[in-house]
């Protein structure tokens, strides 16, 4: 799996301890348009993942073994105006595009609620979105479609601030409910992900899709493959 990358951008320094991890320096970018001010970086961490990150968000028969799996600690900034740590577990081949992405977020302050691993929902996507949490792995199917894994399964998939980016299924219905009031994509919202806005910008330079052009848009939703 091959992703296209601006080196220059990532916004990362890495302290890694653990065999299990392949994972190389990468260098930090400047931070632009901010108060002279001191401000935290995103100060990237990356490891392998404690199965009890993992939880009820992984099971015998996933598609990807937890060896495959990487957690990244990172810092964001918050709708309150500060800086909060976060966490996200990826599969391996996903640390290098997600930390383009969120360290070019990062640099210019847009806004993410929060960021917890989804076993701290158990695994639960609904109880996840509604809390307005921005996450990536997690061995579940399709919303609507119990049959099908979802792309979030392989590790390689984001979806952020889903109360302010909802998913529309076929009857029209928003995931989360809270995110209804969003579905007006013309209001231009904190936490918002706009076309050619900085959050779109970075996922396109790092070669994943977006799923707002789906019939059925998903504004959250962020994939390496499109899925």
């Amino acid at each position: 799996m091959r992703y296209r990358l601006a080196a220059a951008a990532l916004t990362a320094a890495f302290c890694v301890s653990v065999s299990s991890c392949d994972v190389q320096q990468v260098p930090a970018p400047r931070l632009r348009a901010l108060p002279a001010e001191s401000v935290p970086g995103l100060s990237a961490r990356v490891t392998a993942v404690a199965a009890e990150k993992l939880g009820a968000s992984h099971r015998t028969g996933c598609p990807v073994p937890p060896r495959e799996l990487r957690l990244i600690r990172m810092n964001h900034w918050g709708f309150d105006g500060k800086v909060h740590a976060g966490e996200l577990i990826v599969h391996r081949d996903a640390v290098n595009p997600l930390l383009h992405v969120f360290g070019k977020a990062f640099a210019a302050r847009f806004p993410i609620r929060r960021m917890r691993v989804m076993a701290e929902y158990g695994g639960s996507d609904a109880r996840a979105m509604a809390d307005d949490n921005t996450s990536a792995f997690n061995c579940r199917p399709v919303t609507g479609n119990p049959r099908r894994l979802s792309r979030h399964a392989w590790g390689d998939a984001v979806d952020v601030n889903p109360v302010e980016n909802p998913y529309v299924d076929l009857h029209g219905t928003s995931h989360p409910p809270n995110g209804r009031n969003h579905l007006d994509r013309d209001r231009d919202r904190p936490g918002m992900i706009r076309p050619g806005g900085v959050v779109a910008r970075a996922f396109e330079e790092a070669g994943w899709f977006w799923g707002d052009r789906w019939s059925n848009p998903d504004y959250q939703h962020f994939s390496a493959n499109g899925d």
